[in-house]
């Protein structure tokens, strides 16, 4: 049997490492120029074989990232670190690109601090990420001439968070997750004549760099019934409201003349570092599931978002609409007890999502269809190896000139184990 005690502490120092080197680091892709990018959403691994469901259905030897009132379900101190690979085909202008990358998707530590009554979770994770290169070609104002344009960006929205939930009642419990955002969102513009009879030596670019360092709050509530038509059925309803933030910003601006390799030869800082706010929207999810035991669930999740609220540093909308989320998923564990089969203890999972994003491409919305697979692989008592598979399509040719396809591969390691047992015999 594999020593997961030695796997876990590997995949710690491997997660540490890519922390340090690559958070929030994503495929290319021409989506993530708007807002604050893309973002990745708190779904876990063993979440997204159900298509990122998980805000009603509570599980005793998982985190929940979703709903924080769902912790106080976790009976164990719980360690998991989550890693992402995907890639991507983007289709437009006639032309098709691919192109690929993996990163460190989350890591959270979680333990009860007063058995079923209270239980807190600490994570690191990145919030969003920006990658994108788009080149086209404008006319010259007061003139017949064009200009080729390219635009870049990179960088990403990186989070520090706290969760906390609390049992009321025997079915009902809240919670509350403090999240710190922080790091920086990079924008390059450069422009060179189009047709010129002289080579161009230097061109002219700009530089702008956004950083984000303030908090955010979200709010959890969940319902659960267990024993229904005196069976071991379980129902439950959660609900997660995101507040709308503003959060403190840094802006700077510099314009540079660089040379045909690229490098600076010489620039003139515009605007040092001057704070402002940008303004994230409320968003409000439910969720609701049914189940036998740790045999089965079935769970739906709805998430919606009004990105019209969202205002930049310059305290500017951006083409955006409502936009909503749903996801229908399931899990199925043939026989949990089952010493004599592994097989019958793995977990399967399987879900579809249909995401309407909140933005419009071409004046039209962007919708994501995806689907879902995923397994959970039981490694020493409690402890597992989880991963899951996406196949999606994003945007669409004739609606927004651009359209995406990809596939996303999850791998997770989730360790329980019992921490903090006062002594009984000395």
């Amino acid at each position: 049997m594999l020593n997961f005690k030695k796997i876990s502490h590997f995949v710690l120092g491997l997660s540490l490492l890519c922390s340090v080197s690559a958070m929030g680091q994503t495929a290319m892709s021409p989506f993530s120029y708007i807002g604050l990018g893309e973002y990745f959403g708190n779904s876990l691994a063993h979440n997204q074989g159900m298509a990122g469901v998980g805000i009603s259905n509570p599980q005793y030897f998982f985190l929940n990232n979703q709903n924080p009132a769902l912790l106080v379900f976790n009976r164990f101190t719980v360690f998991e670190a989550g890693f992402i690979g995907e890639r991507r085909t983007v289709k437009g202008n006639g032309i098709s690109e691919t192109n690929g990358d993996g990163n460190l998707n989350y890591l959270l530590m979680g333990f009860p601090v007063k058995m079923g009554r209270w239980s807190t979770s600490f994570g690191l994770s990145p919030y969003s990420a920006v990658n994108y290169r788009l080149n086209y070609s404008d006319q010259i104002e007061g003139s017949t001439k064009t200009v080729d344009v390219v635009e870049t960006g990179s960088g990403g929205i990186n989070q520090v968070s706290w969760s906390n939930g609390i049992a009321l009642h025997k079915y009902l419990s809240v919670g509350i997750k403090a999240q710190y955002l922080f790091s920086s969102i990079i924008n390059e513009y450069s422009n060179t004549l189009t047709e010129s009879q002289q080579p161009s030596i230097y061109y002219a670019a700009v530089y702008e760099r956004t950083y984000v360092k303030d908090f955010n709050f979200t709010l959890g509530v969940s319902y659960h019934k267990d024993s229904l038509f005196n069976k071991n059925y379980k129902f439950n309803v959660g609900v997660v409201y995101d507040l709308k933030t503003d959060l403190k910003t840094e802006y700077y601006s510099r314009t540079e003349r660089r040379n045909s390799a690229g490098t600076i030869m010489d620039s003139t800082t515009l605007i040092n570092d001057v704070p402002g706010s940008i303004t994230l929207p409320q968003i409000l999810s439910v969720g609701m599931s049914f189940g036998r035991g740790e045999k089965w669930t079935v769970g739906t999740d709805f998430i919606l978002l009004d990105y019209s609220q969202f205002r930049d540093y310059r305290g500017l909308s951006q083409e955006a609409t409502k936009g909503w989320r749903s996801s229908l998923g399931t899990e199925f564990t043939p026989d949990p007890t089952a010493l004599g089969s592994y097989l019958k203890r793995m977990t399967y999972r399987t879900g579809v999502s249909y995401d309407k994003y909140p933005y419009l491409i071409n004046g039209m919305p962007v919708n994501d269809f995806g689907i879902n697979f995923g397994l959970s692989m039981p490694v020493s008592r409690f402890s597992s190896l989880d991963l899951a598979f996406k196949v999606g399509k994003r945007g669409n040719l004739l609606e927004n000139t651009i359209e995406e396809n990809y596939f996303k591969i999850y791998f997770g390691v989730t360790f329980n184990d019992q921490w903090f047992i006062k002594r009984r015999f000395d």
